[in-house]
Parts: C-alpha cells; structure tokens; sequence
C-alpha cells in the first residue's frame, strides 16, 4: 500500500512538472512558476523535487534572477545528499557553480567546479564533466587567468567531441569567441561563435533557440570590433529577437550594449586619439616624467608576466592590439607570425612538446 501511494505521489509529481514545462515552453512563465513552487511545498518525493528545482534554477537564470536562482541551488544540494547519489550531488554543485558564475563570483565557481570533477560518478556524472569545464573556464576568464581558462575549453570540447555532444561543442566556441574578444583576435572571435552557429544549423532542429541567439550575439560582438557593421547588426537584430520572443533578459541586455556600441563605433577613433593626446600631454608636463614613465612601464610589464600575456618568442604584449594568434596544446598563447616564421620542437615558455595540434 505504501509502495502504491509513494508510485502515485511521483507520477502526479511529474505531471505537475510537464505541466509547468509546457507553461513555461509557451511564455506563461508566472504559472509554470507558480506549479512548481507549489510541486516544492507539498511533494516528499525526492528525485522529482530534485528536478523541479531544476526546472526553477533554469527558469530564474533566464530571467536574470541570480540570487533566488543560487537559493534553488542550494536547496538542490540539500536533496541531492539526501538521495546519496553522486550524480545527483554533482549536478547539484554544477548549478550552484553556475549561479555564482552569473553572480560574478568567479573564485567560488572554480572550487564548486574542482568539487564536481572530484567526485567518482557514474557515466551520466561523467557526461556532466565537460560542462563542469566550461564553467570553469569562464570563471578563469572573469579572474583574467587566460591560460587556465583556455585549458578548460580545450577539455570542454574534448568532452564534447568523445561524447558527441553538439550542444555542449555550441557553448564551447561562443565562450571561446569571448575568450578571443577579451585577448584582441577577432578573427579567431568571429570563427568560433560563427562554428556554433553552423552547429545550430546542422544539429539544433530539436534545440532550444537559445543556441542560436548565444551564438548570433557573440558573432555580432566579432563583426563590430572587425568593423563589419552591418553584419553585426544584422546578427545583434537575430539574437535580440529571440531574446525578447523567449524573455530572455540577460541576453537582451547584451544585446542593446551591443547595438550601443555599433552605432557609436565610427566616433571611437577620434575619441580614443583625443584621450591619448590628453593622457600624453599629462604625463609630459608632469615634473620628473621620465621616472614616472619609467615607473609605469615595468608595472605593465609586471602585470603582463604575471597574465602570461606576452608572446614567448617575440617577446611583445598580447591582447593590447589586434593581432592573429595560436595557442599550443599546453595553452600557451603566440603570434601566428612568430610561429610560422620560426622553427620549434617545444613550447618555449613551458618547453612541453608542440607536435599535436590543439583544438583552438
């Protein structure tokens, strides 16, 4: 008899979940919320309170709320522990990663990413490992810790390509596209996002449309620093379509940063002379210039060491002007020119070989 309720309790659990599935699916976001709470209060089945958790975590970061989208994660956690199941607890601590991502909180995603990958899962925990990477990644990324961040996505695409994951490799390029933006590749920005939107096209019938907008908004960002306006704007109008049709508030508000910055790209050039002529006048003026320069010089190249932005054959800066690049398979970054024109056998900043080619 026991058996029996607890069988009808998890089958009208479900239901009620569906149910909120399909509200939400049809932009009647209120009342999936509001069946999915009242599914939390009053169901004590603990794998389908897991999954409406879930389904709350998800809808609250497409909505921008990254607080009470932490709070679900958390209370996740709590049912994961009770169940006992590692790959429970490891989705968990993947959500409560994330949540802190979006929080910008970028130290706790890496050690709540580290607790994920430590943890002896079964094959779906396995499956959960490559986006445990690109969490990861983009943590490293928010710290400015470029080379840790490339060696993530390279894993994460690693997973992706051993697990035939398409939307997994889709995620991977756009951050990628992010992490070549932040470093002044653009063209490598723009192959990237421009890769998962081929994904999108090839794989993504049964996808959400978030795919394609993460990807159009990325390729837009590329387009406007290459200068191609009107393919970033045509791409910017894409991704904050489905945007707004999806409700989508974090992404429509990248997107109208980026039309802001589109149509004041043509007065950038002089504004940016203007405030190096003033900054260069300043310096010159100012008694004992020459130590004060001096000064600031070797604190850009301190700064510089420490990022590991620099080519380590050429030995200039990276990521201070536009310019193509390679990374080794040790995620070591160098100018494409310096690559081609001289000969190698190793890295020369770690002296790991450099035989394989890398993902990126």
């Amino acid at each position: 008899m026991l058996q029996f309720e607890a069988k009808m309790g998890q089958d009208q659990t479900k239901h009620q979940i569906e149910k909120g599935l399909r509200l939400y699916q049809s932009n009647e976001t209120a009342k999936a919320l509001d069946i999915w709470k009242r599914v939390l209060e009053k169901s004590t089945d603990l794998p389908g309170r897991f999954r409406v958790l879930g389904c709350l975590i998800t809808a609250h970061s497409e909505m921008g709320k990254y607080a009470e989208m932490k709070k679900f994660a958390v209370a996740q956690i709590d049912v994961a522990r009770e169940i006992a199941d590692s790959d429970y607890v490891t989705e968990s601590y993947l959500n409560l990663a994330r949540s802190n991502e979006k929080l910008c909180d970028f130290a706790k995603t890496v050690t709540y990413c580290k607790t994920c990958l430590s943890m002896q899962g079964t094959t779906v925990g396995l499956q959960l490992n490559g986006q445990v990477c690109l969490s990861m990644g983009n943590a490293y990324l928010g710290l400015s810790s470029f080379q840790k961040a490339l060696e993530c996505f390279e894993k994460a695409l690693r997973y992706a390509h051993s697990n035939d994951d398409k939307m997994l490799e889709c995620r991977a390029c756009c951050s990628l596209g992010n992490f070549y933006i932040q470093l002044k590749d653009y063209e490598k920005a723009l192959f990237f996002p421009c890769k998962g939107a081929e994904l999108v096209s090839d794989y993504g019938k049964t996808w959400s449309l978030k795919y394609k907008a993460m990807s159009q908004y990325h390729m837009a960002v590329a387009y406007r620093k290459l200068a191609r306006l009107e393919d970033a704007m045509e791409c910017c109008e894409e991704s904050m379509k489905i945007a707004i049709q999806h409700r989508d508030r974090p992404l429509q508000a990248l997107c109208l940063l980026c039309f802001a910055d589109i149509h004041r790209h043509h007065a950038d050039t002089l504004l940016y002379m203007l405030k190096a002529h003033c900054l260069s006048e300043t310096i010159y003026r100012v008694k004992g210039s020459q130590r004060l320069l001096r000064e600031h010089v070797v604190k850009f190249h301190e700064c510089m060491e420490d990022m590991e932005l620099y080519c380590g054959m050429c030995g200039d800066s990276i990521g201070d002007k536009n310019s193509q690049l390679q990374a080794l398979p040790c995620s070591h970054l160098f100018h494409l020119k310096c690559l081609q024109n001289g000969e190698m056998r190793g890295c020369p900043n770690c002296r790991r070989s450099a035989m394989k080619p890398g993902y990126v």
